[in-house]
């Protein structure tokens, strides 16, 4: 796979930890009052604090390890030579080479045409030699 593949396919992966560890967290996360306006919360029926602590932890663990794989991916990009200017360049060259390829595409595509009507019409004068039983000239 290619490192712009595992570029994506790591945004991706960090994107879900993200989600989960993020949806986890509010989902466990015991209530808690805001003002004193507001009653007192009631207590979650267990006592998951631990559970979701060590949760937590290894929750941030792996989002961690997926940044750094992510950095890691970042950092073995090749290196653009010759910096923008040489970049502008490079990309000006693959256009005029773009540009040639598909007006030589253009040529072969209109000469299939011309040869497809050439063999259309010869096809209907076979079927009309045929049926009228007429010998070819």
């Amino acid at each position: 796979m290619d490192i712009i593949s595992q570029l994506q396919e790591q945004v991706d992966t960090i994107a879900s930890l993200a989600f989960n560890t993020f949806g986890t967290l509010q989902r466990d996360a015991p209530p808690v009052r805001l003002s004193s306006n507001y009653p007192e919360p009631p207590l979650p029926p267990a006592n998951p604090a631990e559970d979701m602590a060590e949760q937590s932890k290894q929750m941030s663990v792996a989002l961690v390890k997926a940044a750094r794989r992510f950095d890691a991916l970042v950092t073995a990009l090749p290196l653009s030579e010759g910096g923008e200017e040489a970049q502008l360049k490079r990309i000006a060259e693959l256009q005029a080479e773009n540009d040639a390829v598909g007006q030589e595409l253009q040529k072969q595509l209109e000469a299939a045409e011309k040869e497809l009507k050439q063999v259309v019409e010869l096809f209907a004068q076979a079927t009309d030699n045929c049926l009228n039983l007429k010998k070819p000239d």
